[in-house]
């Protein structure tokens, strides 16, 4: 993958959400693609040999080049308005200059069990701006980054700490972005919504009329994209985009018509729709680690691992754990994402003048993808009826 921003690059993204989608299930989720694909890609950076080649064959890069692509996946989601992205790890022993060196921009930094190591500051040389002496209690410390990083959105570790990792990898991803256009709040009313078991019952929901052009059909799903919008600093604004697919389908039929090329949309033959949207909070926590093994990746979850790129003691993946977040409301999107990596040492057509409506008011999903409108960063499924709490 020569950069981020080729297509080879937002196909790497879109191949791993893609083969996840069906691990995931139909009941309520929303999970990030892309952080689970750079926290993956760090770790694959200090792979090698066959264990290599499985990570590869999920992330579509490997060693010095999975390095590079991590640190240009960072700076091509900088440009999008509104996202922030962090990295950070932590671990007992001394990672190699070459691994830290390979990602900059990474913050670098010793678990408790470090002191175990008789080694000088000038062997554990991963470190930033810590001594043996001022190890701190590293749960306070990583609940502390990924609260920062995620502005609060998620406040702690997916995963607590048990005292048994030797390196542990966190990425964090957050999004903050107002509606080009907000829903106005008198406009929201309770209307019904029919639920993935067929129940309905009535749910807050928002409403406005939006140009046709917002809207397109991929085969028999219909696709809502809200534009967000700018600072005008240049940057490309998110895109967010609901799906409603035929009743009856899935996450795995329905989400992926977000992403489709535009040779696959079809435009309404309408002037404008009316929208009617649910106002909505998801949070999932998703042990990534399960569905790996299913997605070619076995023997990086073993003893026979090979990341001696990252260090000379020998370590395999232990927990690939993701938490996300997004909720939808009036004024805008927020969204925010943390994955967690735990290592442990092992061994054309004239259109009349008609209003169409659509209305999410069924099992549905939403996508939210970077400025290109490529590269899914958030990826949602609401199979149960939303509720008024947890709004922005």
């Amino acid at each position: 993958m020569a950069g981020f921003e080729s297509a080879a690059g937002a196909d790497a993204v879109r191949e791993l959400a893609a083969r996840w989608l069906p691990r995931l299930g139909d009941r309520d989720f929303v999970v990030s693609p892309v952080g689970l694909w750079m926290a993956l890609g760090a770790v694959a950076s200090g792979a090698r040999g066959r264990t290599a080649e499985e990570l590869a064959g999920l992330l579509g890069v490997e060693g010095e080049t999975a390095a590079r692509a991590v640190t240009e996946v960072r700076g091509w989601l900088g440009g999008t308005d509104g996202v922030a992205v962090a990295t950070g790890v932590w671990s007992t022993m001394p990672v190699l200059d070459s691994f830290r060196r390979g990602l900059p921009g990474v913050r670098f930094g010793v678990l408790p069990d470090a002191a175990y190591f008789a080694l000088p500051d000038a062997v554990f040389g991963a470190t930033d701006d810590m001594s043996w002496g001022e190890i701190p209690d590293a749960q306070e410390e990583l609940d502390a980054w990924v609260r920062d990083a995620t502005g609060g959105r998620i406040p702690r570790l997916p995963l607590d700490l048990g005292g048994s990792e030797d390196l542990v990898l966190v990425n964090a991803l957050a999004l903050k972005a107002s509606w080009l256009t907000a829903f106005a709040g008198r406009l929201t009313r309770d209307e019904p919504f029919t639920d993935g078991n067929g129940d309905t019952r009535p749910v807050p929901t928002m409403r406005q009329r939006i140009p046709a052009g917002w809207a397109w059909r991929v085969g028999e799903a219909v696709v809502v994209e809200l534009p967000c919008a700018a600072d005008g600093d240049g940057s490309r604004s998110a895109r967010v985009r609901f799906v409603l697919g035929p009743e009856g389908d899935g996450p795995r039929e329905v989400l992926p018509a977000a992403w489709a090329e535009a040779g696959e949309r079809v435009r309404l033959v309408a002037d404008s729709v009316d929208l009617a949207l649910p106002r909505l909070t998801l949070r999932t926590r998703i042990l990534a680690h399960r569905h790996l093994e299913a997605l070619g990746v076995r023997l990086a979850l073993g003893p026979e691992a090979d990341f001696s790129g990252i260090s000379a003691a020998a370590m395999y993946i232990d927990k690939v754990v993701q938490e996300a977040v997004v909720e939808i409301a009036e004024e805008g999107v927020e969204a925010a994402a943390v994955t967690q990596v735990t290592m442990t040492r092992s061994a054309a057509v004239p259109r009349p003048t008609v209003v169409e409506r659509i209305a999410f008011d069924r099992p549905f999903g939403l996508v939210v993808l970077d400025g290109s409108g490529e590269v899914p960063l958030f990826v949602g499924w609401r199979r149960s009826a939303p509720t008024a709490q947890g709004v922005l």
